[in-house]
């Protein structure tokens, strides 16, 4: 049920020389659905600044992705099949080194995720949580200086709600795919992408010459040129 996937600190560096908005400019061009963008996501911590200057933005997080999606009390999902251990919180299973992603049945008003299971998976030692749905104890989940961002906040806990289905499966997120593996991008000033684990190296080997144009077609603007000129010379 592990992701088993570990990301090399080379792939780490490089990819945190550039943005979210970076990413997603490559993964458009791959055709990767939504450009991997996961939208409407709020923050509810974030990570500390590398800086002492509080004004500066808190840092990029870029880890494996593991998942968990979550279904609705009473029903049934026609797939995948429910694999949560049971006698086991699926906060005591989450993946170190992981940043972990939660899935929540569509209309619910209630949380999914809140300050005692942000803390255990902070001492699971993940790297951070997202949450397509709803989460509460939001001054908790400053505390655990985590980058935790969702959908919503709630009063309400899971209990009466929702129930852990299965862990380590795919997830689809307002279109976008999201598989225990790929890589989860979270730029505090632009948002989150994940890359498909298949499409790093390509990414990698795009970026350098996607900003590089953007950069030539910043220079001409700032001479004069029109955009549309500009687009044509340099992209």
């Amino acid at each position: 049920m592990s992701t088993a996937t570990t990301l090399p600190q080379a792939t780490v560096a490089k990819l945190q020389q550039y943005t979210a908005c970076d990413i997603s400019d490559a993964l458009l061009k791959l055709k990767v659905p939504g450009a991997g963008y996961l939208a409407d996501l709020a923050p509810y911590s974030s990570k500390p600044s590398s800086s002492s200057d509080a004004t500066s933005p808190t840092m990029t997080t870029i880890a494996p992705v593991s998942t968990i999606l979550f279904a609705a009390k009473g029903e049934t999902p026609a797939a995948p099949a429910p694999n949560v251990p049971k006698d086991t919180h699926w906060a005591d299973v989450s993946e170190p080194g992981t940043f972990v992603v939660m899935k929540q049945a569509p209309g619910q008003t209630n949380a999914i995720c809140g300050g005692i299971m942000a803390l255990r998976m902070k001492m699971r030692r993940v790297e951070g949580i997202i949450v397509a749905g709803r989460v509460r104890d939001v001054q908790e989940l400053r505390s655990t200086k985590l980058p935790i961002l969702a959908l919503g906040q709630s009063t309400v806990g899971s209990g009466g709600s929702s129930i852990p289905w299965a862990l380590q499966v795919p997830l689809d997120i307002n279109g976008v795919n999201v598989s225990p593996g790929d890589i989860a991008f979270q730029d505090p000033a632009n948002g989150v992408v994940v890359i498909p684990r298949d499409k790093v190296d390509q990414v990698l080997e795009m970026l350098p010459r996607l900003t590089s144009a953007d950069d030539k077609v910043k220079e001409d603007v700032l001479k004069g040129m029109s955009v549309y000129d500009a687009f044509q010379l340099h992209r």
